[in-house]
């Protein structure tokens, strides 16, 4: 343990002449337990002195500890170092026996059934060094994407969109290089940044996507990449408008070479039209469609369009020996998406979660909370006063939701302070009433509590 007291004369082992070697040291010694959490290291100033080294280069190395989630910086109470972190991670939350309101899953009773899909497919075997995709899907996802992408681009296949966007990621930044992501966010998007060391740079989101001005700035602080998604934000619900995305494609313009990855996570389910932040002449692009929201969690695939510079790369981390996508799933997923049955099956489900959401946000309406849900799975809940403390009221009334701060780009930012998001679509009417009831109280509560205190 450090010892409490006048730090700036102490370097506590810490070594190094780059920022990357100052970093380095410290994960160090944190991993060996000579700074514990909640310990302090050495003020900037003391340590460049130690260590002989500029300031500017023991700024760096904290910044890369902040980054990676090692260490916080609180101004003038200086860098701290992190305990193990607890990151939110997007399904149930095991082991409540509380209504679980905050998990984002589609709704079990609208996906397909797999047993009948399985019964179709006749399966064979693929050999290391084969094709890694399977032709049937190939043929498929390359008219669908067509009908939006005219322009030529090369088909990958990944295990889902989670690994689609971290393999991109991977294949154009390095460690430090700055990534601009949505706020709020996507939570495994969050978890893939500081994971791998990027630097994530906050784009707001209003009611037609990310903001001109927040892009804008990303790709003047030196964004190397953006991810953006075109509809049913997560969180939020909103889509990215026509006009939006015009303006989008007018601020990339001068960057052209920036990689544009377009999540389109709910592309079959979304009630509104595509419209891309992509403009045909961009250079490094990528749209990734997975089937999860529609076809079921279980289906790990999803289809990647790219400009061919992309695909190549991408294609290095896909290796024919080592890393594809069973072609097993490939081909049940072709036939699933080939079915004309089930493509009427997922547009009704499309339907059931637009008609569920704005049931429940006319009884929100009602009793005085605002929210929104222009599409995807959930709620947006503005509760406009602390939501950790509204969700804990909440939970004494038996239900288990989810704050916004855990979509937060930034933590302790106010992006979600004063939001819940919340799954609602397979509720019937009576719960929904219920929860429309429990959270309009919680909310009086939580403001009377905060107004007595």
């Amino acid at each position: 343990m450090v010892p409490a007291g006048d730090l700036d004369d102490m370097s506590h082992g810490i070594a190094g002449a780059t920022a990357a070697e100052i970093s380095e040291s410290v994960r160090d010694l944190v991993e060996r337990g000579e700074f514990a959490p909640g310990d302090h290291l050495p003020s900037v100033r003391a340590l460049a002195a130690h260590l002989g080294v500029n300031r500017n280069t023991v700024l760096a190395a904290y910044r890369a500890l902040v980054v990676a989630r090692i260490a916080a910086t609180g101004g003038r109470t200086g860098t701290t170092v992190l305990g193990p972190e607890q990151n939110a991670d997007e399904g149930f939350t095991p082991g409540s026996v509380l209504r679980d309101i905050g998990s984002g899953n589609p709704d079990p009773a609208h996906l397909p059934d797999l047993a009948a899909a399985f019964a179709a497919v006749t399966p064979g075997h693929v050999l290391y060094g084969e094709s890694v995709i399977d032709p049937d899907l190939a043929e498929w996802a390359t008219e669908w994407i067509a009908a939006d992408h005219p322009r030529a681009f090369r088909l990958s296949v990944t295990a889902g969109a989670v690994d689609a966007v971290e393999r991109l990621l991977a294949q154009t930044l390095v460690q430090g290089d700055r990534v601009g992501l949505e706020d709020p966010c996507f939570l495994s998007s969050i978890h893939t940044a500081r994971l791998a060391g990027y630097t994530p740079v906050p784009i707001p989101v209003d009611r037609e996507g990310m903001t001109v001005q927040g892009l804008r700035a990303a790709l003047e602080s030196g964004a190397r990449a953006i991810v953006c998604t075109p509809r049913a934000q997560n969180p939020t619900g909103v889509g990215t408008s026509p006009a939006r995305a015009r303006e989008l494609r007018e601020v990339l313009a001068d960057h052209p070479h920036v990689l544009v990855i377009e999540d389109d996570h709910f592309s079959l389910l979304a009630p509104e039209p595509y419209s891309s932040i992509i403009a045909p002449t961009h250079e490094r692009w990528a749209l990734v469609r997975s089937v999860s929201k529609f076809l079921g969690p279980d289906m790990r695939l999803a289809i990647t369009a790219s400009d061919p510079v992309t695909a190549q790369r991408l294609a290095r981390r896909l290796s024919p020996g080592t890393m594809w996508v069973s072609h097993v799933m490939q081909r049940l997923a072709a036939a699933m998406l080939r079915d004309e049955g089930t493509r009427t099956r997922i547009a009704e489900a499309g339907e059931h979660y637009v008609r569920r959401n704005r049931a429940f946000l006319s009884l929100l309406g009602v009793r005085g909370v605002p929210a929104q849900s222009d599409g995807g799975l959930n709620v947006w809940t503005d509760v406009r006063h602390d939501a950790a403390e509204v969700g804990r009221r909440l939970a004494t009334r038996g239900w288990l939701a989810r704050s916004g701060d855990e979509f937060a780009l930034e933590p302790g930012s106010s992006t979600g302070s004063t939001r819940l998001r919340l799954t609602v679509h397979d509720l019937d009417d009576a719960d929904q009433r219920r929860l429309a009831d429990d959270l309009a109280a919680a909310v009086r509560e939580a403001r009377s509590a905060g107004a007595d205190g």
